[in-house]
């Protein structure tokens, strides 16, 4: 498999090297990174091109990485069943920064878009229906930040005096506990009673 990247990594290399910024083979995959600006010829490149025929789109999702100045990654995941390959091209990008819509290139690519856009906040330029999926409309936020709290703005219930859903105030009726998954018998630093039963002379 590995020696199949490789190969598949030069020739990349050597016939779409102006497409691509660096390429890597990790975790039994090739990892392929560029630049907005170049991306959707890089995807149509894979997708047509005879010895790659990376026709399926697997996934596109987000990686939050908040300290860094291009904070997210858009990752795609694309298959080629005749090869029988995986590959994965990233593209950084910052919170007011769009990424070109990859849906001319993969229909399929709607949804996921639409998902990070919702998610994480990535903005998809050229998107033809670029809104939330996954949370509700009046949404406040993208869950899969890393500085998203945990809690959530608001909690959702349904009041039976109104007769409909309302947001409110997230309360939390206990505090957070933190767990050390130990057994009582393990991590203390005093004697339990009949410890003294166990050891042997």
């Amino acid at each position: 498999m590995s020696e199949a990247l490789q190969e598949l990594s030069s020739y990349i290399g050597e016939t779409a090297g102006g497409l691509v910024a660096s390429a890597d083979i990790a975790y039994g995959e090739l990892t392929l990174k560029t630049d907005g600006a170049r991306v959707i010829a890089l995807l149509t490149f894979l997708r047509d091109d005879v010895q790659c025929g990376f026709v399926n789109l697997v996934d596109i999702c987000g990686v939050d990485w908040p300290a860094r100045a291009e904070r997210f990654d858009v990752v795609y995941h694309l298959l080629s069943p005749r090869q029988n390959l995986r590959i994965r091209v990233k593209v950084a990008t910052g919170e007011d920064q769009p990424v070109p819509s990859a849906c001319a290139v993969y229909p399929g690519a709607d949804w996921f878009e639409r998902e990070a856009y919702d998610m994480y906040g990535i903005l998809f330029t050229g998107h033809p229906d670029l809104r939330r999926i996954l949370t509700d409309y009046g949404f406040e936020g993208h869950p899969l930040r890393k500085d998203f709290p945990t809690t959530g703005f608001v909690e959702v219930r349904y009041d039976d005096e109104v007769k409909r859903v309302v947001y409110e105030p997230v309360e939390l009726k206990q505090e957070f506990r933190n767990f050390d998954f130990l057994s009582p018998w393990e991590g203390t630093d005093y004697v339990l009673p009949g410890d003294e039963k166990a050891k042997t002379n």
